[in-house]
């Protein structure tokens, strides 16, 4: 009878101490797989919620806005109060204030085959904007924002015909030629058109 209690009680421990280590190394798995997110990656799970936000950009801009859309490199949001689609590359962000729910639903495991629109980069789409000729606002590190068409875009950068808000781009009413680079545009915003553009 000794015996019988005596392995029991080693087959109790030895059973216990599997279980800690299981959970142990579930715990380390966890916490390398969550290592491994990028913001982009959270960003996804943010997009499929739908739910509002609070965009914060290095300008110091906050903006209660709603996802609507996420790309390679960018996000496309509408801010509260303007169906007008802001397109914000990634590398603008300084913050994304979300309730506690979708914090800890962006950690979850979405590991399915990212849509071709999530391949889309911002120059790619600034190429979109140019070959349609949407007249849109961009907003600037430096504080400006500029009205106008996007001419075309490089690898790094864009031209911009700069003309009023509400103008189409005639030769006549451009005022101005910008050439910008991607690393000074903290947001596109486009002029007309709703979020559904790029959706």
């Amino acid at each position: 009878m000794e015996w019988e209690h005596l392995f029991d009680d080693l087959e109790g421990q030895l059973a216990a101490e599997w279980e800690a280590q299981r959970a142990a190394l579930d715990a380390e798995s966890e916490r390398l797989r969550i290592a491994k997110l990028s913001l982009r990656d959270r960003l996804r799970s943010v997009v499929d919620g739908a739910g509002p936000v609070v965009l914060e950009l290095l300008s110091g801009d906050r903006w209660k806005a709603t996802p609507q859309v996420l790309g390679a490199d960018w996000l496309g949001v509408c801010a509260e109060g303007d169906p007008r689609l802001r397109i914000v590359p990634l590398d603008a962000v300084q913050a994304v204030g979300v309730d506690h729910g979708m914090l800890l639903s962006s950690l979850d495991d979405h590991a399915s085959a990212p849509a071709l629109r999530e391949r889309m980069t911002f120059g790619f789409v600034l190429r979109d904007l140019a070959r349609r000729r949407i007249p849109v606002q961009l907003g600037l590190r430096s504080g400006e924002a500029m009205h106008g068409t996007v001419d075309r875009a490089g690898a790094d950068h864009l031209d911009l015909a700069v003309h009023d808000a509400g103008e189409a781009r005639r030769a006549r009413d451009v005022r101005a030629f910008r050439m910008i680079p991607f690393a000074a545009v903290l947001w596109v915003r486009l002029a007309s058109g709703t979020a559904d553009l790029l959706t």
